[in-house]
């Protein structure tokens, strides 16, 4: 009974937006571009660690006296 009573529902309706683009050909290049780019960034930055980490080592083995040791004492590697 109260349901006949309620007042009724109004909706408006409004024009739909316009759909939305496909990606285009462009878009996954300029993707795929930039991700490049920063893999070779990554990689140059790999690179220049690495060779700071071995240009340090040599520089402490040219440094270290020259002993009877050989490189599993001196670098303390033991085989089991």
């Amino acid at each position: 009974m109260l349901s006949v009573l309620q007042a009724p529902i109004i909706v408006d309706v409004v024009k739909q937006p316009q759909p939305a683009r496909d990606i285009s050909v462009e878009y996954i290049l300029t993707m795929f571009a930039t991700v490049g780019v920063v893999l070779l960034i990554a990689a140059v930055g790999g690179l220049i660690a690495g060779a700071i980490f071995i240009g340090i080592r040599r520089l402490r083995d040219v440094k270290a006296p020259a002993t009877n040791e050989t490189e599993h004492v001196r670098l303390r590697i033991w085989s089991a």
